[in-house]
């Protein structure tokens, strides 16, 4: 018997779509929000989208700081989201680095992007329907791991799209916005017809 998954997610990177990119952010007075992220989370959520954050933390693997560090401004995060009418269903992370990881954190992972893994994992634990969901990212292994798990449409942030075909390149996040409703729209158009 095959497992049916019924809800769609939407993936979200961390650094450089949810927040600012800056160097390795791990401190509560170093994050700044990107213009538009609660905006966007909003209209997901009303959409009936689960929010599930996507995102490498090469900077614990290579001791720029550590794994308590990461979960004590994940939780500041996810309080922020929540307040917002935006709630965070989950946030995976990977650690690891193949070549710059130090001591533990130096090794391959299938749950480091371009691998799929966290997505994955996400799908079993949270029972979501990859092929119904979105990916936002800003980087060409966040458009690779979601093609590898079998994400339904994938928009990169920012204008250089290089090899990763994505679905849509976006250049704000108020496009992503435009991009959710129409493709939202053509969901329930197509369930009614």
């Amino acid at each position: 018997m095959t497992k049916t998954y019924a809800k769609p997610a939407l993936f979200l990177d961390r650094d450089g779509v949810i927040n600012v990119e800056k160097n390795y952010v791990h401190r509560i007075e170093d994050f700044e929000f990107v213009d538009g992220i609660f905006d966007l989370c909003r209209l997901a959520t009303r959409l009936g989208l689960v929010l599930v954050v996507v995102t490498n933390q090469a900077g614990i693997g290579r001791g720029f700081y550590t794994e308590a560090q990461f979960h004590e401004l994940t939780a500041w995060m996810s309080e922020r989201f929540a307040a917002e009418g935006a709630p965070l269903a989950a946030v995976y992370f990977c650690p690891f680095h193949p070549e710059h990881g130090v001591g533990e954190y130096k090794c391959e992972s299938f749950e480091r992007k371009p691998n799929p893994g966290m997505m994955l994992r996400a799908r079993d634990e949270l029972g979501l329907d990859l092929a119904r969901s979105l990916l936002l990212g800003d980087k060409e292994s966040d458009i690779a791991a979601a093609k590898a798990a079998g994400v339904g449409v994938t928009l990169l942030l920012g204008e250089d799209a290089d090899s990763a075909r994505p679905t849509v390149v976006i250049c704000s996040l108020a496009d992503a916005c435009a991009v959710l409703e129409r493709h939202f729209l053509l969901e329930l158009h197509d369930d009614v017809f």
